[in-house]
Parts: structure tokens; sequence; C-alpha cells
């Protein structure tokens, strides 16, 4: 399996990515790019080590891959890509929205329903299966950029000004198709390997050009990433911004100028309908978000953990507030962890074999994370008070012999001497107040889209026909003359 250093070393290509204006010429080393690549390296460290127990054989090849890159087809192996998941979360704490095991998830259910491809006018079943294969034998970072530019939200990509602003075909070759247009957003594309380009958001049947789905190397020529400002080099220390200086994903607008596909990454072709097909026929929409539910979970309980040493060192634990504060914290983020194990128990083969987690708990859960995530940070920002605002601009107030013995004096807390003190108060002011908690509140907020799309998988999974029926079967059972 690729190392870190394999996969650090494989970023020096000819990829295209723009910050402020200027082409980046090496994102492995880059200040801004260098601490989520050094991060996404140590997590392939972590999968090839045979004691993290994510080393699997590939049942299609044999060789051992990456047990997330492969189709749990029992319980046993559902249970053990949630272990695996969280052995990843984990190492970020849950703070990495887009590592590499989000889309490879998305791709191992697609593999497993090779028939959604074969669907259409075009048979692409092969391309999935052997796309898949590739992924786990090469152990790649693989992104998606499945959202069209915000040129207009009432209406879909042909009914817009200008040609080609969603990314869509313009050539038809016998060796491939030609791409143009833009896509968003592809979170952590900078340092992946590859991107999926799809779209998620529901097409017209007038947009068949824009209904395409495919892979492409970052480093393809004429691809283009449009990096949003990254936080990471206006960090001052790991000490100041100890999440911001380790987990900054880069988010990106590709660019496709009149970009070659070659037939073997094509995966849907001009079929609208066989967008829809690719997420939910096959069961990649449930996977994938449980994947994404798995590691906020774990982002939640790191929050918690924060909250709870927050509320120790200013010796308010005890306070009956503050318990109430704690033990609402504590329920909202146990909702997401027995979201995630209801939708293992619940879990089911599908008619190919592939063990789909139970999309009423999955999407229940999905439905308020919007509405959860924000009460949380609420909890701690009422937790830290005005902690996190005093705190010295920087280390360096703790490393001036001129400023040391004041900031020693005035800012500890019992027990907690004051370098202690500031340390878990910079953390917390990372995880709510910088530009970095900033992008991952929004983030989380929108990560499913909007409320209406979210909360409408939670309706269309829910199963409200047993309740219905309860309620008529009640309503059965009297009437006027009922004394």
């Amino acid at each position: 399996m690729r190392t870190g250093s394999d996969y650090l070393t494989s970023l020096k290509d000819a990829r295209r990515v723009y910050v402020d204006g200027q082409a980046v010429d090496d994102v492995a080393h880059h200040p801004a790019f260098a601490p989520i690549a050094r991060t996404i390296a140590e997590l392939f460290d972590t999968a090839a080590d045979p004691e993290s127990a994510m080393i699997t054989p590939d049942p299609d090849t044999g060789r051992d891959v990456n047990r997330l890159f492969t189709t749990p087809r029992s319980r046993e192996e559902l249970t053990e890509f949630r272990e695996a998941v969280s052995t990843w979360a984990r190492h970020t704490h849950g703070w990495v929205g887009r590592s590499p095991d989000h889309v490879g998830a998305f791709l191992a259910a697609f593999a497993a329903h090779p028939e959604a491809f074969a669907a259409g006018d075009h048979d692409f079943a092969a391309n999935v299966a052997n796309y898949r294969k590739r992924v786990a034998d090469e152990n790649l970072y693989v992104s998606y950029a499945i959202i069209p530019p915000q040129v207009s939200r009432a209406t879909t990509a042909h009914d817009w000004d200008g040609e080609f602003i969603q990314v869509g075909v313009t050539e038809e070759r016998q060796d491939g198709i030609v791409v143009r247009g833009a896509q968003m957003l592809a979170t952590g594309g900078a340092v992946a390997d590859e991107i999926l380009v799809s779209c998620i958001k529901p097409l017209s049947p007038e947009d068949t050009d824009f209904a395409v789905s495919f892979a492409v190397p970052v480093a393809a020529d004429g691809l283009k990433l449009y990096c949003r400002r990254p936080y990471a080099p206006a960090a001052s220390s790991h000490y100041d911004y100890p999440l911001t200086t380790r987990f900054d994903e880069t988010d990106a607008l590709l660019v496709f100028d009149d970009v070659f596909i070659p037939w073997d990454r094509v995966f849907v072709y001009r079929d609208v309908a066989g967008l829809r097909r690719q997420f939910f026929d096959t069961g990649a929409h449930v996977l994938g978000n449980w994947q994404a539910q798995i590691r906020f979970s774990i982002k939640l309980q790191f929050i918690a953990g924060l909250a709870r040493k927050v509320a120790a060192v200013n010796g308010v634990d005890k306070f009956p507030g503050v318990m109430e504060k704690l033990g609402e914290l504590a329920s909202l983020v146990s909702l997401v962890e027995s979201a995630v194990l209801a939708a293992e128990y619940t879990a089911a083969p599908d008619e190919q074999g592939m063990w789909q987690p139970g999309a009423r708990a999955l999407y229940g859960a999905m439905g308020l994370q919007s509405e959860l995530y924000p009460r949380v940070l609420a909890i701690l920002r009422e937790l830290v008070g005005g902690g996190v605002l005093q705190v010295p601009a920087s280390v360096a107030d703790l490393t001036n012999p001129d400023t040391r013995a004041d900031i020693d004096r005035y800012v500890h807390s019992p027990g907690t001497p004051a370098e202690e003190r500031i340390k878990l108060f910079k953390l917390a002011w990372d995880a709510v107040g910088s530009e970095f908690a900033g992008r991952h509140h929004q983030y989380e907020l929108f990560y499913s889209g909007a409320p209406f799309v979210v909360k409408g998988y939670a309706f269309r999974n829910y199963g409200f026909d047993q309740p219905v029926a309860d309620v008529d079967d009640f309503l059965a059972g009297y009437d006027l003359t009922t004394p």
C-alpha cells in the first residue's frame, strides 16, 4: 500500500492550482496546502500499518488494500468499515470532512452496482468497476465536485447566459469526450490525486450536455483549481491555531478549459436519469453519508470533551447551570452516535449483496445536522465566555521574558498554569471563532445541501406507512356512538 511519503511525492506534478492570483508550483510544500497534505499523508501511513486493522485483501484482485475502498458484503465487514472510518476520523478528530474514505465509499458502492451504469444508452459498468479497483490498488485520494456554480439557483445550466458555465460535454470523440465549464466545491481537491466530477443537483431534460460523471486527474491538461483563501498561512503557530495549522482543507472551484476525458474514465454520459441512479440506486448516497456521520459524531465528541475540560479548568463544572449545559451537549452528541449505530444495526444487504446502513436512522441524523452543530457550538461559546478573548495575541507573549511574568500571574486558573490555560482556550477559539471555525460552521450547515433537501431525505426514508396505519387503526376503533 502507498505510504504517506509516496503520496506527498506524487503531488509534485503538473497540476494548476491558483491562490491569490498566483499559480502554486508545489502544493506539498506551499504554506496553504502543506499542513493538510501532511495530515492526509499521516492517514495513509496509518492505513498501511498492520496494527491499524485497515488492511484487507481486495475481493477482486487479492492484493492488500485499504478496507475503506472495498464494498462491505457482510454485517461484519460493515462493522469493520465503521471502525476503519473511525480510525481515520479520530486521527483528525473529525475536522477533515473530505478525507479519502468519503469518496472512496461512493466508489465502492458504484462498483457494487454496475447495472446502474449500464441502464442508459451507454454501458459504463466496466469503467466503474475498473476505476474502483484502481483506486484501491493505488491507494488514491479522490475528492469530488458535484455541485454547479451558483450562477442561478432558480434555473439549471441550459437556461444560463453564456455557454457551458456548468461543466458539460462540448465534443464527442472516438477515444473520449471533451468537457468545458466549471464545477464546485472540490474540498481537498488541491491535494487530491483525482476528482470525481458529476452533478447531484436535479437537472432538467434540456440539460443533457451537463449530465455527465467522470474521474479526472488533478494534473489533467486544461484543468485549473481556484481555491478560496487558505487559513493556514495566516496562523501564527500550532500553539495559537492548533486546528487551522493541521486540518485546513482547501475548497476549490474547478475550471475545465476543453479537458479531454478518455472513455474509460466516463461513468455517466448525457444521461439525466443516470446522475440520480449513480447516487441513489447504488446505495452510494447512504454509504458515503454514513461515513460522513461517523466522522461528524467523532468531531462532536471532541467538542464535547473540549467543553467539559473548559468547565473543569474554570472550576464551574459542579454548578447546576453548567451541568445542565454539559448534559444538553452530551444528549446532542449521543443522538448522532446512536444514529450511526442504529444505521448499522438496521443494515441489510441489497440485491447485489452490498450491506447498506439503515436509511431511516442515517437520514434522521443528517436532517438535524444543520441544527445540531450550531447548538453544540453555542454551548461551547457559553462555557468559554470571555475566556477566549482574554488570551495573549500569540505564543510570543509566552516566550518573551518581558511579558511572561504578567501572563503567568494574571492568566491562569487554580491548578492550571497560564501556559496550559491559554493553550486550551486557543483551541476553543479555533473551534468556534477563527476563520477556520467559521468555515466549518458553514460546512456543517450545508454539508448535505439546503435544509429542505436534507429533510427531504429524512421524509422519504423514514417509512411513514406503518405509523399512519397505526393512527388509522386507532381512529377506526371508535366513532360517534362509542360510549
